[in-house]
């Protein structure tokens, strides 16, 4: 499988079933394609031999699009959404063209709501169609394999687990192609806070001559109201339109390409956000709406003026140290803020935790305001440090609840929950994630509610959701930003008023089947309980059910009965009205409710028959799940993709590859001429800036000791070794103005080879002087000093260390973060090698971002270039290797040459390591550095240098 690729589709898709696409290789029929007209937007490809004469007619004109340096114009950008009785069907489609004389790529990025289906996914490219159809996992793998044996296209599609939120793809086109992306998934709009609300990412990332975002609502209960805030800013006032009737709606935001801009003159669109559009329905009757259409029914309980329930609340916080800064400070606000909202018949108390767990009280006391008081003045004492206990701190909520309930503390008609609050996956105690959600299963044995908030990106948000579904809650994340106390007490509102409990549906079984959950634990109040099912219309005529509930005074009987055929007139008279919304919402929950059994399920024997019907109901209703793949194929099925799932998605040379591989003599697979960057030898390629390796360029030193300095102003990356001895310590900072050293103490290798004796950073030791603290980091400890006291973890913890405002977080294995309030920050880097090798040792790299704010002052062999100098590379010819071309360097009033090679970066991949190009600069940096590197070597590990 190649890494380079002809054409590169990259999926990132939200919902249970996300997955990668790439295409590796051209199929024939697109590379016909490549003979096109540029200007303007280009006529029918011509075909080869008389095959594939296809175009897209319909784009019509588009020579007047507006287009961003890169040449791409987007010609339409269209969303529909059609909501029948909660399910909402949306399509968001892109037409795009290359007008540049390169081909470059096209990216179609989207966001997809969490929890949403995948209904179908197709790509047009000059006419040729690639539709997609859901398989069994090991069908789809035989038929990819089929095909491949046979010397057909095909290709494989990566899952990509990690963030199932974005649906991504990038395609690169050659020039004067057109391609449109099309997307189809549809989800259920669930009620919070007393409304629904349907949000759609719109982002087309350019202007667009068309643009137009088209939502119509058809609900037969009749609609209470329909809104439309502006999400997307000021910049679009007036121009969103909404017609409303009775049970009908229709908003349109259709805005025009001056309208688009971000200002009158500029070629960016201001269009970027999300679009909402919220509602309500019509509630007559306390017992719920049945609607019954096509043999199933749907019922939405949704009970209003009922008196609140009081509750019994326990607050589990994370005071760890990754909770350290904002997180923390949001979390606090929040906090205070929900303390008070607590209701005078309410119980509560207050748990945090780090590696270890303090209760506030060991037992619930009611919500006075003294208490309230007192609790508010707990959380604002806490300093977040240390690691994460989650199995100690939720079991010791569940003891306090159960220990009250079996004393007869609680009120019998009150309702009790936890709501954890965390950032981060357990560090102390128990680790294993799945002992953790037993042991939690088994605490609180279906007797009250556990919800659970995921502070930031990095959450393990799939285990907060599996636990909390676990035990009749739910999880929600929170990104960690300026609104996370927003975010927060939003979240909270949502349950915080219990209306009703232990609520039971009831339905005739002679006439219904398959029903999906009937009973609950808790009614909040804003929100809604939704039951589907099947239902023999063919021999009924009305449909009774029967709901029971316990509210604050009484024990509630509500009745509904409806005609099975009430809805079949209005809906089939209404052409945007989803015939089969029934089918698909009974299809939705069913899907949802077996994924929670099966993560619950307490034998494996249970849990693969649980299997074997998510899998059937995912083939029966064309659901993306994790036990399906999605074959990809154009019309002709000669060629075909396969979305599936890798054990690993971050090994292998390209993790998410799929290739596309026709039948050709040739050894480039079919890739065309276009696509050989590789064509033009490196020696005698042009000058090019150097990529950073990822998001935020790093200076860096590592292995043997290898200098890599980014100078983000020219976007070049330098390189140099130092050739030193064992013992020697070399100053990499000493900046008097911040007070900030850096060092490292070089060890050897354990014997030379080619009489040479490799030399590496053993020990890095860090100077705060205004703060008085030491750290220092070898390949066995991690230790803060400050004066007298002094703590120390080891590689083998995962933690944190919080003193004066400095943050030391440790990642088992791996790392080491040093940040000092907003101002630097330090990565430290764990090399491991088996023990017995007869030459290599363990050995630490240091990574410093070039945005640390050091003083004018600051220097020693990265410090230096704190200042970026002016850097001149020039005259640039072949080397004595094609790959290794040499140049002319000029800096500091030094001339000499250099050579571009390649160095590694070992923060993503600590075994292979990321190839960094860069120009090396021979004799330890000579001319590059200031003065000689010798000038460079300090007594101790926390001296500062005299400058050469």
């Amino acid at each position: 499988m190649k890494c380079l690729s002809s054409f590169l589709v990259l999926f990132f898709i939200s919902g249970v079933g996300g997955f990668d696409l790439v295409i590796d290789d051209i199929p024939d029929e697109v590379e016909n394609l490549i003979d096109l007209e540029i200007d303007g937007f280009p006529s029918s490809p011509k075909a080869r031999n008389g095959r594939y004469q296809r175009s897209t007619s319909d784009w019509g004109y588009v020579g007047d699009l507006v287009e961003d340096d890169d040449k791409i114009g987007l010609y339409s950008y269209k969303v529909q959404s059609t909501i029948t009785s909660r399910l909402a069907n949306t399509m968001i489609q892109a037409k795009m063209v290359n007008n540049a004389r390169r081909p470059q790529p096209i990216m179609f990025d989207v966001q997809v709501p969490k929890g949403a289906f995948i209904d179908n996914f197709t790509m047009d490219i000059n006419g040729i169609t690639f539709t997609s159809h859901i398989r069994e996992k090991s069908e789809a793998r035989k038929m990819y394999a089929q095909a491949k044996a046979k010397g057909k296209a095909a290709g494989i599609v990566r899952s990509n687990a990690l963030d199932m939120e974005n649906f991504q793809t990038e395609v690169n086109v050659p020039p004067g192609m057109r391609i449109q992306f099309q997307l189809h998934y549809h989800e259920m709009i669930r009620r919070k806070l007393s409304s629904y609300e349907h949000v759609i990412s719109v982002k087309p990332g350019r202007l667009a001559k068309h643009m137009e975002v088209d939502v119509r609502i058809i609900e037969p209960q009749g609609l209470r109201y329909v809104h439309v805030p502006n999400s997307l800013g000021d910049h679009f006032n007036g121009i969103t339109t909404i017609s409303k009737g009775e049970k009908k709606a229709h908003v349109s935001f259709k805005p025009t390409m001056a309208q688009q801009r971000k200002c009158p003159t500029c070629s960016s669109t201001a269009v970027d956000g999300n679009f909402v559009v919220q509602y309500d329905v019509n509630r007559e009757t306390t017992g719920g709406e049945l609607e019954i259409f096509n043999g199933y029914f749907i019922h939405f309980f949704a009970p209003e003026n009922l008196d609140p329930l009081p509750k019994n609340i326990l607050f589990v916080i994370d005071v760890s140290g990754s909770m350290w800064g904002l997180k923390m400070k949001q979390t606090i606000e929040a906090m205070k803020a929900i303390l008070s909202e607590l209701r005078a018949a309410d119980h509560f108390s207050l748990i945090d935790f780090n590696h270890n767990v303090r209760c506030w009280r060991d037992n619930l006391v009611s919500a006075t305001p003294s208490q309230v008081e007192d609790a508010k003045k707990y959380i604002q004492s806490i300093h977040p440090n240390g690691g994460t206990n989650i199995n100690e701190a939720l079991l010791r909520a569940t003891f306090i609840l159960n220990e009250a309930k079996s004393l007869g503390m609680l009120d019998p008609n009150s309702v009790s929950m936890i709501v954890l609050v965390s950032d981060g996956d357990p560090t102390v105690g128990e680790l294993k994630l799945t002992t953790i959600q037993k042991n939690v299963k088994q605490s609180i044995k279906d007797e009250f509610s556990l919800f659970c908030l995921g502070i930031g990106f990095d959450v393990d948000y799939d285990f907060l959701q599996r636990i909390a579904t676990d035990n009749r809650g739910m999880a929600q994340r929170i990104f960690g930003n300026q609104e996370t106390s927003l975010q927060m007490k939003n979240f909270y509102n949502q349950v915080s008023t219990p209306l009703l409990k232990k609520i039971q549906f009831n339905y005739p079984q002679e006439s219904v089947s398959d029903v999906t959950q009937s009973s609950f634990h808790n009614y909040f109040g804003g929100s809604e309980i939704v039951v589907a099912g099947k239902v023999d219309t063919e021999n009924l005529q009305h449909l009774e059910s029967v709901v029971t509930a316990t509210a604050a005074n009484a024990e509630l009987v509500m009745e509904t009965l409806r005609d099975v055929e009430e809805l079949d007139g209005f809906m089939k008279k209404d052409k945007y009205a989803d015939p089969e919304f029934t089918r698909k919402l009974w299809a939705y929950l069913t899907v949802n409710q077996m994924m929670a059994e099966r993560n619950a399920a307490p034998t494996a024997a249970l849990k693969r028959n649980i299997t074997k019907s998510i899998l059937q109901m995912s083939l029966d209703h064309h659901i993306v799940t994790p036990f399906t793949a999605m074959l990809i194929e154009n019309a002709e099925k000669d060629e075909i993709m396969l979305a599936d799932q890798p054990k690993d998605p971050r090994k292998g040379c390209c993790p998410g590859t799929l290739g596309l591989t026709p039948n050709a003599p040739n050894n480039n697979k079919g890739i065309p001429s276009w696509a050989n960057v590789t064509a033009v030898p490196v020696s005698f390629m042009p000058e090019q800036r150097s990529p950073p390796v990822s998001s935020v360029s790093i200076n860096r030193v590592d292995n043997d000791p290898h200098f890599i300095i980014h100078l983000p102003k020219s976007q070049k990356n330098i390189c140099f070794n130092i050739n030193s001895e064992p013992g020697k310590i070399l100053n990499l900072v000493s900046d008097p103005g911040t007070g900030v050293v850096v060092n490292g103490q070089l060890i050897g290798a354990k014997k030379a080879e080619n009489k040479k004796l490799n030399t590496y950073f053993g020990k890095i030791g860090f100077y705060f002087k205004k703060k008085g603290l030491k750290v220092e980091i070898t390949t066995e400890t991690i230790t803060l000093k400050d004066g007298s006291y002094a703590i120390t973890l080891t590689w083998a913890d995962t933690g944190h260390i919080i003193r004066k405002q400095l943050l030391i977080s440790v990642k088992k294995e791996s790392n080491v973060t040093i940040t000092v309030g907003e101002e630097m920050s330090f990565m430290v880097l764990l090399h491991r090698v088996w023990k017995k090798h007869p030459v290599n040792v363990d050995f630490l790299g240091i990574y410093i971002p070039p945005e640390n704010q050091f003083s004018p002052e600051a220097h020693g062999l990265i410090g230096q270039f704190a200042s970026e100098p002016e850097v001149s590379i020039h005259h640039q010819t072949p080397g004595q290797a094609p790959e290794k071309p040499q140049a002319i360097m000029e800096v500091k009033g030094n001339k000499f040459t250099v050579t571009r090679g390649v160095q590694k970066d070992y923060r993503t991949d600590r075994v292979q390591g990321t190839d960094v190009l860069c120009w090396f600069v021979h004799n330890s940096g000579k001319g590059f550095i200031d003065g000689h590197y010798r000038d460079y070597l300090v007594p101790h590990l926390y001296s500062f240098m005299k400058k050469p």
